[in-house]
């Protein structure tokens, strides 16, 4: 089987069912594993993939998304070629355990698809059952819950100016639940959005973590945030409690969201 993967989310989950010879080619962002990646053909950053040298590949399947704005155009171009696809759409963890199934139902090996869902399962106390919108709304409520009145106020930045952060449709706010955090856009059902300076004055988070987007870790800057006159008195900026966390973690719906909740956990105390 040809495959293309379009995202590091989708790269990242063929790799952890064992399927990663099945790659063909990738887009620019992929970078995990390293050493299961060179070589291969890089079509492009997300929002201008190389859909002839996607085509020239003669992929069996590209595994593109529809959580990246804009990425919507791709998955056009791949319609309009005839190219097989899969765009996953996931707003919460109940989805990436969907889409994980629904990958390696499509790469032949369902069976595989169990031990990483039953992994994200523990890590996140999310049940892996079907759950309409109500009764899942009821599962994170139970989970939210039971956080202990301590429990720190989170505000994750996928970006820094426009400050940007996850809200309640967002598969990290189940990681920040999971990880002992209260999600600080946790009420608004809204995927993410963009925050103005007084809305974090007022939003007061106890921790905020620098998760930004397509950028390399060693270049996030804590001191972008500790140093702005609007937020000195944010108590995550007053207490120093500015933290990095891979978006690798955080950002991409799949396998490694493990790693992000004992990320996020170890920040608790």
């Amino acid at each position: 089987m040809r495959v293309v993967s379009l995202t590091c989310s989708n790269t990242e989950i063929l790799f952890a069912l064992g399927c990663a010879e099945f790659l063909v080619g990738v887009d620019d962002q992929s970078d995990w594993p390293e050493e299961v990646l060179q070589g291969l053909p890089r079509v492009g950053p997300d929002l201008d993939i190389d859909l002839d040298l996607v085509e020239s590949l003669r992929p069996d399947l590209v595994l593109a998304t529809l959580t990246v704005p804009g990425h919507e155009t791709v998955v056009e171009g791949l319609e309009a070629r005839g190219l097989p696809f899969l765009a996953p759409a996931p707003t919460s963890i109940v989805d990436v355990y969907r889409d994980i199934r629904d990958v390696a139902d499509l790469l032949g090996v369902p069976e595989r698809a169990e031990s990483l869902v039953r992994g994200l399962e523990r890590a996140t106390g999310i049940p892996d059952r079907d759950l309409s919108s109500e009764s899942l709304a009821a599962v994170r409520a139970q989970r939210e819950a039971a956080l202990p009145p301590s429990a720190p106020r989170l505000l994750i930045q996928w970006w820094p100016k426009p400050v940007i952060a996850p809200g309640r449709r967002s598969w990290t706010h189940d990681v920040a639940v999971a990880a002992g955090f209260r999600n600080v856009l946790g009420l608004e059902d809204v995927i993410s959005r963009p925050l103005t300076d007084q809305e974090v004055v007022e939003l007061a988070p106890e921790v905020i973590v620098l998760s930004w987007c397509g950028v390399d870790p060693a270049k996030y800057r804590p001191e972008v945030v500790l140093s702005r006159p609007e937020w000195a008195k944010v108590p995550a900026v007053r207490d120093r409690r500015v933290h990095c966390v891979p978006e690798a973690f955080l950002g991409r719906p799949g396998p490694r969201l493990v790693e992000g909740v004992e990320a996020l956990r170890a920040l608790i105390g």
